[in-house]
């Protein structure tokens, strides 16, 4: 069984974030990306690395995943992935890019842009969830 929490900025304490997750949109459209070793399509993100705050590893990730160079980038929320007895805690960001570069030599075999989220998601369980909560944050910030 798994389960998604969120929770606002700042209630989880930064030192508990392992992750980052970076939903994007470039000319109005959703950017995720494929890892040379699926098939499937994921939201860019990554693991925080040591000494980087959770801002600092999404920038990275977005360029490494992307190659965004230009680039708005939003913190959204926190929130959490309970498997069993394990949780762990990642930090959510929203980025709107304004230039794309060619993609840098990482794991990321291609990028893609969609008009909404595709059925073959790598996260299936996950990234809808937090596609969902960065929709509802860019809609209450347009009012």
């Amino acid at each position: 069984m798994l389960k998604v929490d969120f929770y606002e900025l700042g209630k989880i304490t930064e030192e508990k974030l392992k992750y980052v997750v970076i939903q994007s949109q470039y000319q109005n459209q959703w950017v995720l990306v494929r890892h040379k070793q699926r098939d499937t399509w994921e939201i860019p993100g990554g693991h925080i690395e040591e000494g980087e705050s959770a801002s600092q590893a999404a920038s990275r990730e977005l360029f490494e995943e992307t190659g965004a160079k230009a680039f708005e980038l939003i913190p959204v929320c926190t929130y959490s992935v309970t498997r069993g007895e394990e949780q762990s805690y990642g930090q959510l960001f929203y980025s709107k890019i304004t230039t794309l570069v060619e993609l840098p030599d990482s794991e990321i075999a291609e990028i893609k842009f969609f008009k909404k989220l595709p059925p073959n998601l790598t996260y299936s369980q996950i990234q809808p969830h937090l596609h969902h909560q960065v929709i509802d944050f860019i809609k209450d910030r347009s009012n």
